[in-house]
């Protein structure tokens, strides 16, 4: 999904999240057993500089875009942006 939207928008596509903490499938899990799920599940490969894209398949409760946010920002991203293809209602 992430390489059909960078093509779109003329950008270039980085593999710089990586997931460091296996979690369990969320379909089930409350907003809050969500955020608890994927809490310290993702790290950055390296320094990230500039604008960020993360693009992801469905927005429920935001638990896991949030929580990918957070490390790019702390390896020195200027801003963090997501897309969603679907979300449940």
């Amino acid at each position: 999904m992430a390489k059909g939207v960078a093509g779109r928008i003329e950008a270039p596509v980085l593999d710089k999240l990586k997931v460091v903490l296996r979690t369990r499938d969320q379909v089930k899990l409350s907003t809050n057993e969500r955020r608890v799920n994927v809490a310290g599940g993702y790290a950055t490969r390296g320094p990230v500089a500039g604008k960020g894209l993360r693009v992801g398949d469905v927005f429920t409760t935001g638990a896991t875009l949030s929580e990918c946010a957070e490390f790019p920002r702390k390896a020195g991203t200027d801003e963090v942006h997501a897309l969603t293809l679907c979300r449940t209602v």
